[in-house]
């Protein structure tokens, strides 16, 4: 592997797992002995990424820069600069892929521009995997991060989502803070149709991860899952097949 000057985007795991090893790459490891340093959206989560690997130094002797959705833009050239003298450094998200669901972008497109070369690695993601174990299609798809924090505002969000999904053919893909969770939950019982389906993934990776795809009208009749204080994606989609008609 090369060691010249990059910007490394590494994928994180989904939670707090003890065994890095089984959900990222052995290319992840070995880019890890290279980096000069860390760009990451919170100090204590940054320490916690680089203490899962072995690094060209101590952990702790790495420095870390801060890089969030309260980062100005033109602090973004100030972060690229120990690339441009010619380092490599690593950006992180707290969760899964760096600039999926996050403002990593910002940081990548002025890399571009730059001329900084970026390398990106595969890891993994919960909107991807959470669309990969619903059931739904993943021909099309529309992923919406963070819909509205007002409940109406939120109701007529879903409404347009389910709308697109029925016309388009398509999959919508939405996530919540988990404190609302169950009050987007009820949301979303109280305003689809009851032949639309909705799938919940929650805890994806760890040991109490649950996935449930199934149509409004028998999400209605079930015993809901308990989402509280639980990362979770959600999807909803129509599904025109003899299959799911039972």
């Amino acid at each position: 592997m090369s060691h010249k000057a990059a910007l490394l985007l590494l994928p994180n795991v989904l939670g707090d797992v003890r065994h890095a090893e089984v959900f990222l790459p052995v290319s992840v490891f070995k880019a890890m002995q290279t980096i000069d340093g860390l760009i990451a959206e919170s100090d204590i989560e940054g320490r916690r990424f680089l203490k899962r690997f072995e690094t060209k130094k101590p952990a702790m002797e790495i420095p870390i820069a801060l890089f969030n959705e309260h980062t100005p833009e033109k602090d973004i050239d100030f972060l690229l600069e120990p690339i441009v003298a010619g380092e490599r450094w690593g950006f992180v998200s707290d969760a899964g892929l760096p600039c999926i669901a996050d403002p990593g972008s910002k940081l990548v497109m002025r890399a571009n521009q730059r001329g900084i070369p970026v390398q990106a690695f595969v890891g993994p993601s919960s909107i991807l995997m959470a669309l990969m174990l619903s059931g739904l299609s993943g021909q099309k798809f529309y992923f919406h991060g963070y819909i509205d924090k007002d409940q109406g505002k939120r109701a007529e969000q879903i409404k347009r989502m389910a709308k697109k999904a029925e016309e388009e053919k398509c999959t919508q893909i939405f996530m919540e803070a988990p404190y609302r969770n169950k009050h987007t939950l009820s949301t979303l019982l109280e305003t689809l149709p009851e032949h639309a389906y909705l799938c919940v993934a929650w805890d994806l990776t760890m040991p109490t991860q649950g996935i449930l795809t199934q149509r409004i009208a028998h999400w209605k009749k079930c015993t809901l899952p308990n989402l509280e204080k639980k990362p979770a994606i959600f999807l909803v989609s129509y599904i025109n097949s003899e299959a799911t008609k039972s």
